[in-house]
């Protein structure tokens, strides 16, 4: 039987590695494609930690590279489950580097991933809800509540049936955009 409920703690994960040469891009910085898998692989984790079932990636929100991340750092992730809902989960994942050289340590990410429990034949199944005993657990429980409604609000927004240019002028109007339209 599954627990009902589940502290934050409980599913909590932590990786370190170590940035190599290889994971570098043409620019001789770590390649944000191998974060990005990095951090699928902490949020599938952690997700698979509370919900003690197999997970997938529904949607990756806000994934901004704050820092470049340098050949030779030790970078961290941490990871935790910041919201659930019935079968999903929000994991909201920190990633710091750190010159192991001189101890300085920089954050270079936030992320947050919602993940799905599945069963073997692959349907949504219920995971356990979480106990919030700190400030910070209900604050990034409420913010993930948050843009899961901005998130409906901006899907309602892109599938309106009105496509109209002239709807969408007074948007463009102020950004680097010349409008030659051809009649």
């Amino acid at each position: 039987m599954q627990e009902e409920f589940k502290n934050v703690a409980e599913s909590q994960v932590v990786i370190s590695e170590l940035m190599l040469p290889s994971h570098s891009n043409f620019g001789g910085k770590i390649h944000g494609g191998y974060i990005l898998s990095l951090l699928d692989q902490i949020a599938f984790a952690c997700a698979s930690k509370h919900s003690r079932a197999y997970c997938v990636t529904a949607s990756v929100d806000t994934v901004d590279f704050l820092s470049p991340i340098e050949i030779g750092e030790l970078v961290t992730m941490k990871a935790s489950v910041n919201y659930v809902g019935r079968s999903s989960m929000v994991i909201g994942i920190r990633v710091e580097a750190e010159n192991i050289q001189t101890g300085v340590v920089k954050h270079c990410n936030s992320s947050y991933f919602t993940m799905v429990a599945k069963d073997k034949e692959g349907n949504s199944i219920s995971v356990p809800g979480l106990i919030l005993k700190t400030d910070d657990q209900i604050r990034r429980f409420a913010k993930s509540i948050k843009r899961k409604d901005m998130k409906k609000n901006r899907s309602r927004e892109f599938h309106e049936t009105d496509f109209s240019s002239q709807k969408y002028l007074h948007i463009v109007e102020n950004h680097k955009a010349k409008i030659e339209m051809e009649h």
